[in-house]
């Protein structure tokens, strides 16, 4: 089995960079900053010449007789330090060239002005004028950034230049050769020391620069390897739930505004739930390595990519130009992972090998466009792929009855679904965290065809919206609860979810009023889910519907609070009794940032006074962080499944701490 590309990421967080030895330090000490030592080494050596020249003034004042000399020695010492410099700089030479011609240019200068002055009849002006030759040693320690050694050897030759001159020019035992003698050693020793000084001090300021250059990498790589783990999908190494829609949002944003079209493809793997019981979960999820793989070997080549969107469902995103490429493209995600030949003897269906069913949709220009609508077209013609058997590939098409969002067959199946039993109702319990007991439960329609085939929730609520048949369907809903649950005490609460056009229609909280009448249960163990979506919106008629609910005493619960469609304004118009926090933020929690943000939506929520549920619970470990979080409700297959009324066990289980 191969490893997952999260095994790979996690490798990438536990290692560190490798720290260099203390001579590769030196050498990377050496090649720091190239440019910036030979601009600077380069800017001083030409102040140096300018000043140098500036002092031929000084020549005419103090030794007159040889000033001409002088001054012609230093033209000519300048003339040839400059003209080497720029040579070197054109050739891009190291920094370290520049440093030693610099040097080597002192020291010329300095020598190069002491000959003709050492010629002088003006012996006791020389005398006093020697002293700023000390400048010259000066410089070679402090003014120029040299190496410790460079500015050793350069300062040493002044030096021996100098005591030289004193053999040449003053008796050896005098007073003044003796005390000029004393200076220059001093000032080569200081200007030496602050020399060697400076070079450490610069040393250890490249060491901090390096080291904090090194945690950055390194911090920004495991960065780079958080963000990576945060979209990646843990099993497959494929984009995850929160990559596939940013890179759907990226293809929407280019289509809308270059008109560059894409496919959306859905891929289900055909029944994989009895591929799990009968081969077990870790040849499951082989499985799905196996198939995530093939599907990306197919659609690579062509541009697409593919994410994880769901437990055994993938989704494929590519940039195609026609209705026929996106065909092509979903039947060859087909015929490839057919082509395995992977064993799946525990499907009923004649079929013995694991395949998929797939629904595609491409972007076409119709009035209210939206970014979930090509999701929900592929959807549809995923379900239509199922319908017609499994293993086969399907186009969305406005056209097709089958998949439009008008499918007549399913508006007729729900008019009838009523009367001839074809809907029911199931019950989801949520637990108490602060006492472990399930008192409560969210009610949830099942739609079965007449050849008793489930229809996805999804599906059908939209057409009933659409139809208007919401409205029947909904009253049956909430009269069903009052007489499968509450009447007979198997909850002493239960939630039912309410279309926006429930809320807007005149009346609605009479009817609901009858209803409770009828059948004799209290408003206040009645619960009213509501989604702030695309089809709601925030007016007069919808507050003053949700106003009077509550003054029947039905508790208002504001339902998939954090994924854009339940706004913060919601919170500050209602007073929600209960937020349920999407599952998306909850499945989130592995990663420091998703554990975060829940608890900044927790808090968030937990300002405005509601109870706090939230969905999704798979797990005991997400149970116990929403305990440690002091949520008060939890929901999700781990605390119970939904199940019929006759069957559900709300209200009598108490969960173990």
């Amino acid at each position: 089995m191969k490893h997952t590309f999260a095994d790979a990421i996690e490798t990438d967080l536990q290692k560190s960079l490798e720290r260099p030895t203390s001579s590769e330090l030196r050498g990377l000490y050496r090649e720091a900053d190239e440019q910036g030592r030979a601009t600077a080494t380069r800017k001083g050596l030409w102040i140096a010449v300018l000043s140098y020249l500036a002092y031929s003034a000084t020549d005419f004042l103090m030794i007159p007789d040889v000033a001409i000399q002088a001054a012609g020695a230093r033209l000519i010492v300048s003339f040839l330090a400059l003209a080497a410099l720029e040579l070197l700089v054109a050739l891009k030479v190291k920094a370290r060239w520049l440093d030693r011609t610099s040097a080597v240019a002192l020291v010329v200068a300095y020598v190069g002005w002491l000959v003709p002055a050492l010629h002088t009849t003006h012996a006791e002006s020389l005398s006093y004028y020697m002293i700023f030759g000390a400048i010259f040693m000066m410089g070679a320690n402090l003014f120029f950034n040299f190496p410790f050694m460079l500015s050793i050897a350069s300062s040493g030759a002044i030096l021996f230049a100098f005591l030289a001159s004193l053999l040449f020019f003053f008796p050896p035992d005098s007073a003044y050769a003796f005390g000029f003698t004393t200076f220059y050693l001093s000032c080569f020793v200081f200007t030496s020391y602050v020399n060697w000084k400076l070079n450490v001090e610069r040393y250890h300021v490249f060491l901090n620069a390096h080291e904090a250059k090194l945690r950055q990498t390194e911090a920004t790589e495991r960065g780079a390897a958080l963000l990576r783990m945060s979209n990646t999908d843990y099993l497959t190494g494929l984009d995850n739930r929160r990559a596939v829609d940013q890179r759907l949002r990226t293809y929407w944003n280019a289509w809308q505004g270059e008109g560059r079209g894409f496919a959306a493809i859905l891929v289900d793997v055909d029944f994989f739930k009895k591929y799990n019981d009968g081969y077990g979960h870790i040849q499951g999820d082989h499985c799905l390595i196996t198939v995530a793989n093939t599907i990306r070997e197919a659609v690579e080549p062509q541009g697409g990519s593919i994410g994880r969107y769901g437990g055994e469902e993938f989704i494929v995103l590519a940039r195609v130009d026609s209705r026929a490429d996106v065909a092509a493209l979903a039947e060859k995600i087909r015929f490839t992972v057919e082509a395995l030949g992977a064993p799946h003897i525990e499907r009923r269906d004649g079929t013995a090998i694991v395949t998929v069913s797939v629904g595609a949709a491409f972007t076409r220009d119709h009035i209210g466009a939206k970014l979930e609508k090509i999701i929900h077209e592929a959807d549809r013609a995923l379900y239509s792929a199922k319908a017609h058997g499994r293993n086969c590939a399907r186009v969305f098409d406005p056209n097709d009855p089958h998949t439009s969002d008008e499918s007549e067959n399913i508006a007729a199946l729900l008019k009838i679904a009523v009367t001839q039993n074809l809907v029911s109702m199931v019950y989801q319990p949520l637990v108490d965290l602060k006492t472990g007991s399930q008192d409560a439960a969210e009610a949830l329609m099942r739609l079965k065809t007449l050849d008793g085939d489930n229809i996805s929730p999804t599906l059908f609520i939209p057409i009933a919206e659409r139809t208007g048949i919401i409205l029947e369907l909904g009253k049956w809903a909430i009269r069903t609860v009052c007489r499968e649950m509450l009447a007979t005490n198997q909850a002493d609460v239960v939630s039912v979810n309410v279309s926006p056009i429930q809320l807007r229609t005149p009346g609605f909280a009479a009817s609901i009023a009858a209803v409770l009448g009828e059948t004799g249960i209290s408003g206040n163990r009645l619960a009213f889910e509501i989604t702030e979506g695309l089809d709601m919106e925030i007016h007069s008629d919808v507050l003053r519907c949700i106003s009077d609910l509550k003054m029947l005493g039905i508790r208002i619960w504001l339902d998939d609070f954090g994924t854009g469609f339940a706004g913060l304004s919601w919170l500050r118009l209602i007073d929600f009794d209960t937020v349920k926090i999407d599952r998306s933020f909850l499945h989130d929690i592995d990663t420091e940032r998703g554990r975060l943000m829940l608890g900044d939506i927790v808090d968030l929520v937990r300002h405005r006074g509601p109870n706090i549920l939230v969905e999704g619970v798979e797990s005991e470990e997400q149970l116990q962080c929403l305990r440690d979080m002091n949520i008060d409700f939890a929901q999700g297959y781990y605390v119970g499944r939904p199940a019929p009324a006759v069957r559900s066990t709300v209200g009598s289980r108490v969960l173990s701490r």
